[in-house]
Parts: structure tokens; sequence; C-alpha cells
């Protein structure tokens, strides 16, 4: 049995994205989702599943009260933050593959800026209930208490390392902003920077300046699930799912894996390699990729750590354009989480979905296949979606 084009992302669906959406996040989650299964022509009553992660606040019982659905077979969600955005596609694909559900629709919604302020210091993160909680007590007292301050440590390391500047950060901000900036979905629509503006950007914590890091948004997005075979009749082009992939890696915490003698994201190695292996694709088969981008720095190392080019040699691989439209490998051509908006990564796969569909803003000629990854810093997954 394989995974392998057994499902499809059939429907896509999203609220606007905002700084103050005025609703509450389970709105949020069933507006998208209602939007999801009118893009692809089904209705809540076909609907048999639900899955998302374990930080969101709107349960699957209560999504599905509201959106009357009889009944539902199949329910999950995925740990680590932003790492569970490409598992809850793998979770929904393996259900539909087995027969376990027949539709199950991925979604997340929350009010990042107008209520949880993921960007600010986490009192949370060091006392949940769990062996993570005890993992953050040991530095989140002392003042490292927010993703900006944890992904610095990792940042700087990597450049002593490899000598990565600021710069070289910076001009994955400049991709990401230059795309959003032509897509009216984006929060920064119409609003491109230069590697100047990253550069005199304030300092967060040093080595990232504000322009490194992701938005705090509100709103919401949904995927819906069923199989190759079913999503090849409904309303919309479908999106097969050619291989989904987690990772944890050796000595693995979540956003404090920064003593590690490895000093990439070892986790995002598994991710990669498996998608590989069940694809029997390659880098080179990429046209594009969406990369989570919730930090700069992470973009670097996840092309080294996918094999795109070898450590430490991201710095070349993206001079001189080479991730933005016309480049060798466009990235996040919806804006990403730095220029349309930060929804966990749900958006990426959505603009994943377009590109294989041909219909996005940003479109990329001839997109058979598409990469897309989960949150880094944190056990992760990804995804090739295919035409």
């Amino acid at each position: 049995m394989t995974l392998s084009g057994a499902a499809a992302i059939a429907g896509i669906g999203a609220t606007e994205f905002s700084k103050a959406s005025g609703r509450s996040e389970l709105q949020l989650s069933v507006e998208a989702i209602r939007a999801a299964l009118a893009d692809c022509g089904l209705t809540a009553a076909d609907v048999d599943g639900l899955t998302t992660f374990t930080m969101d606040t709107s349960s699957e019982i209560a999504v599905a009260r509201e959106l009357g659905l009889p009944e539902l077979r199949f329910f999950s969600r995925i740990n680590y933050g932003g790492g569970a955005a490409c598992a809850t596609v793998q979770q929904a694909a393996m259900a539909v593959a087995t027969g376990v559900a027949d539709v199950v629709v991925c979604y997340r919604g929350f009010n990042e800026r107008s209520e949880s302020r993921f960007g600010q210091f986490s009192l949370a993160a060091a006392t949940q209930v769990n062996t993570n909680g005890l993992d953050n007590a040991w530095t989140y007292p002392m003042g490292l208490g927010t993703p900006a301050a944890t992904v610095a440590m990792q940042a700087r390391r990597y450049m002593h390392e490899y000598g990565a500047t600021s710069a070289d950060f910076g001009a994955v901000a400049v991709a990401d902003r230059r795309h959003a900036a032509t897509n009216p979905h984006a929060f920064f629509f119409q609003r491109p920077i230069t590697l100047e503006d990253h550069q005199s950007s304030r300092m967060i914590v040093d080595p990232l300046h504000l322009l490194d890091c992701c938005q705090e948004s509100d709103g919401a997005v949904a995927l819906v699930v069923t199989s190759a075979e079913r999503a090849r009749d409904l309303a919309a082009p479908r999106a097969v799912v050619t291989a989904a992939a987690q990772g944890s890696g050796a000595d693995q915490f979540v956003m404090t894996s920064y003593y590690r003698d490895d000093i990439g994201i070892p986790e995002m190695g598994v991710v990669g390699r498996e998608l590989w292996r069940q694809s029997g694709l390659t880098p080179g088969d990429m046209p594009m990729a969406v990369l989570y981008d919730h930090f700069t720095p992470y973009v670097l190392m996840q092309l080294e750590e996918l094999g795109f080019c070898s450590r430490g040699e991201a710095k070349d691989f993206i001079a001189g354009g080479a991730i933005e439209l016309g480049g060798r490998l466009p990235l996040n051509t919806h804006g990403g989480q730095l220029g349309e908006a930060y929804i966990h990564g749900m958006n990426g796969i959505a603009e994943a979905v377009r590109q294989i569909r041909g219909t996005a803003v940003n479109q990329v000629a001839d997109v058979p296949h598409v990469l897309v990854t989960a949150g880094t810093g944190v056990p992760t997954s990804g995804l090739v979606l295919s035409a």
C-alpha cells in the first residue's frame, strides 16, 4: 500500500486576512470551510472528517455543529504549532486512502493579532502541562521567551558557521514582499520593500530585524481532501497528494534545538528525504516551492536540508533574484507569511493548489509539482502536490 496519488486537495477556502477580524476564531474557521466546500462543489453533508492543529481553539465537534455535519467518522489534531500544517493534509490523505473517511476538511483559524499575539512573550509556553512546558521552563524564565529570541540564537550560529549575513536573510523578505505586492489578498498588497528597507528596519532580537519576522494575522484557511478519483470529477481542478511526510530530528526540542551539534534543521531533512522517496522526484523537478517563512533564516536552512543546495550554500543559491518570479526557484509566490498572512502555513498550501491549477496571481509557468513545507525549529511536515 502506498499513500502517493491516493488522495487530493479538491477545494480551498479562506477568509480575508487582517489585523482585527471582528469575529471569533470559530466563525473564521466555519467561513473558510464553507468557502472550500463551495470551491469544489461539495456540501457540509459530504464531510465525515475534520483535522486541525492542537493549538486551534475551535474543536472539531464545535465546527461540526456550526456546519451542520450529520456525523464524523474521523477527527485528529497535530502537535507542534506551525509544524502541523502539512501534516493535517497527511492525516486527511491517510484517512481517505484507507477508507476511514471519504471527505476530510483540514482547517486552521485564529485571531493571532487581535487576540493571542504569538510574537509576544509567552508565559503559557513555559507553564503548559506537558514535557514541552518543562523544556521551555529552562530558558523562558531567563527572558528567552519569544519565537524571535529562540530563532535569533540559531540564526547567529548559522551566520558564524557559514558566513551568511543579515542581507542574505533580507533577500527572502524582499522576494516575499514583492510577491505580496501583486496579490490583492495579501495584507501587504502594493507594499513591496527594498533591501535597504530591510536593513534599516528596527532590530527585534539581534540579528533579526523587524522585516525578518512574519506577521501576526487574523484569518482562517480550509482545505478539502478526498480521493484522487473523486476529486477528478469535482468543480475545481485537483492537486494530488504525491507525497506527505512528518519529521523529527535527533535531540529535538520545540524552537530551542540550537544546542545540537548539527546547526541545521535536521527534522526538515527527515521530511525531505521521505518526500523524495515517496514521490520518486528530486529537488530538480520542482519549478517552485512554498517554504515556511515565519523567520527568514529558516528559509535558507530549508533549501539546504531539502537538497536544493549543499550546507552553507543557500546564501549563494538565492542571490540575484533566484527566488523571485522569473528566477530559478520562485518561492512563496503568494507573499508568504511575511507578506500575505501568517495562518500557520495553511495559506501556503492553498497557494500550492492554485499554482497546480494555474490560477495563482503570480503564476509560474508549467507547474506539474509543488513542494510545500511546514514550520521549522519544531517537529515538522511537508507535501509534494501534483497536477
